[in-house]
Formats: C-alpha cells, sequence, structure tokens
C-alpha cells in the first residue's frame, strides 16, 4: 500500500471531489483550492488507511449517509472569523436597529421581541459579538425577548462555538469593560483561555444547517429581524448565491436588514435588497409585498 502521506491529487481526482462538494454545499473550488483539498484531505486518506484520492472518493460516495460525509465537509470548509469584526455592522445594529425597534414599541406597533440569524457562524465569535452588542444597546429598556439562531454547516466549529471558550489573544478586539461584563478569565493551567459567560450564551442556539437543504429548522412562518450572512456566499456561484438571497428575503421581517461580508455584493444577484450603506441592505418594501402576499 502507498503511503497516504505521499498522495497526489490527479487533475480527475480534483473534478471528482470538486464536483461533489458543489453537490452537497455549493461551495465553488477554484483550481487554486487544489492543493488545500489535497492537504486537508491526507488526515482522512490516513485515517481511513487509503491508499490515493479515487479510493478515498469511492469510499465517500458508498458512505455519503454517514458521519464521512460530516468529516468531508469539515474538511473543505473555510472559516475565518473574530469578535467586532467588520465593526460598522455592529454600529448600525446599535445606531440605528435597536432605535428602530424600540419607537416601534413605543408606538404600540411591535413588541420587544428581537429574532437573529447568522447564517455561517463559524466558532461563534459574531453572534456572542452581537449578544454584546445587544446586551449593550438595550440596557434600561425594558425586558426583551432576544433569541439569536447561529447556524454553520461544519460541526467542529459548532461545537468550538457552543463552547464558548477562546484563548485570551482571541477578545483582543474586546474592550475591557465588556471584557470583564460578559466573559470569565481561566486560572491555573487555563489562565490562557476566557469563557463567554451564561448570560450571552442562554440567548443563542447552534444548529447545523446547510443553507441549500431546506426544509431549515424553523418554522416556514419564522421572519427575522435581521440577518448576518458574512463571508459566506464568496464561496458560492451565482446561481447559488440568487437561491441563497431569495431564500433569506422569504425569512426576513418587512424592512428587515441584511449583512454580508466587506467582498461580497448583491449587484446582479437580488434585487430584493436595497443597498444602505457599506455591506448593509434592507428587504425592500415591495419585495416585503410579495413576501406577504405568497
Amino acid at each position: 500500500m502507498i503511503n497516504s502521506s505521499e498522495a497526489e491529487l490527479t487533475d480527475k481526482e480534483f473534478v471528482l471531489l470538486r464536483d461533489l462538494i458543489y453537490k452537497l454545499t455549493g461551495i465553488t473550488l477554484s483550481d487554486a483550492k487544489r492543493s488545500l483539498v489535497r492537504s486537508r484531505l491526507q488526515r482522512r486518506l490516513r485515517l481511513l488507511e487509503l491508499s490515493s484520492f479515487q479510493e478515498y472518493y469511492a469510499y465517500l460516495v458508498e458512505h455519503l449517509e454517514t458521519e464521512e460525509r460530516t468529516a468531508f465537509i469539515n474538511c473543505i470548509t473555510t472559516n475565518k472569523t473574530d469578535f467586532f469584526r467588520e465593526p460598522h455592522h455592529f454600529d448600525f445594529v446599535t445606531q440605528t436597529v435597536i432605535p428602530e425597534a424600540i419607537l416601534r414599541v413605543q408606538r404600540g406597533a411591535d413588541s420587544r421581541r428581537l429574532r437573529v440569524w447568522h447564517a455561517g457562524c463559524s466558532t461563534g465569535e459574531e453572534p456572542y459579538t452581537l449578544a454584546i452588542v445587544l446586551q449593550e444597546a438595550l440596557a434600561g429598556k425594558g425586558q426583551w425577548d432576544v433569541k439569536q439562531l447561529a447556524s454553520d454547516i461544519d460541526t467542529d466549529v459548532l461545537a468550538h462555538a457552543k463552547r464558548g471558550i477562546y484563548n485570551r489573544d482571541r477578545v483582543d478586539p474586546i474592550p475591557d469593560t465588556l471584557l470583564r461584563r460578559y466573559f470569565l478569565c481561566g486560572t491555573g493551567e487555563n489562565a490562557d483561555k476566557v469563557m463567554v459567560k451564561p448570560k450571552l450564551k442562554e440567548q443563542i442556539a447552534f444548529r447545523q444547517i446547510n443553507l441549500l437543504e431546506e426544509p431549515y429548522p424553523f418554522s416556514a412562518q419564522t421572519r427575522f429581524d435581521f440577518i448576518f450572512c458574512r463571508n459566506v456566499v464568496i464561496y458560492f456561484d451565482k446561481p447559488t448565491q440568487r437561491q441563497l438571497f431569495a431564500r433569506f428575503a422569504r425569512y426576513l421581517r418587512p424592512g428587515g436588514y441584511l449583512f454580508i461580508g466587506h467582498s461580497e455584493t448583491l449587484t446582479g444577484v437580488s434585487d430584493a435588497f436595497q443597498n444602505i450603506g457599506a455591506t448593509i441592505y434592507q428587504l425592500s418594501e415591495a419585495s416585503s409585498m410579495k413576501v406577504k402576499a405568497a
């Protein structure tokens, strides 16, 4: 048997694996990702004692409804996130979204209720950041019912997010006052780690969701106040992006907001949203009426 650590990824094998990941997740892999695919899947070859990527592909197809499918997806997905990443989004929530929500309550047009979806939450820094922002923005504003759904296709990063434990250097972007208020500092052998306090964790439900596979694990009548889907669709082709943003439009409340990544755009992808700022979009009134009618 050939040592799997020496296995080469041929053109044919790369195409097979690339097409399969696209079918399963919608992720598009360019030729530039070939070395990444090879290096990340080497561990699966070693674990399964397989000698080639052709053998691994055959094994994967045969065991597609098992945990190997999850392992394959976890190996391929890319996860990059930080606390308070792209801070203008959180500023917008504080300065615009929350004041609008409070005004609706004062006018009797709405209840003290907020629902948020993070579609691609990675290791949890984004939803925990928003939890901090919402806690601070709603302090002294009465009792609010706030729930966040944080989803990802990668079960490994979801497990990390649920634990809510991070190395000290990961929380550097968080001001000291907020760090003390919302995190527990480790001691002894865990002195280099911090853990999210329960009052943030209880606001967030972490779920595995493949954005291409409906029905999603929530009611079709669910309407989120805003959705974060940042630095996710850059891995999808245009048809997949159109499909996904059409779904987001269905699950947003009238006038709801969508936040996307700094290198992403809805231009030529969706006309359901109005661009109101840097990578900040609002569901248009016409689109809200169409969703309501449907």
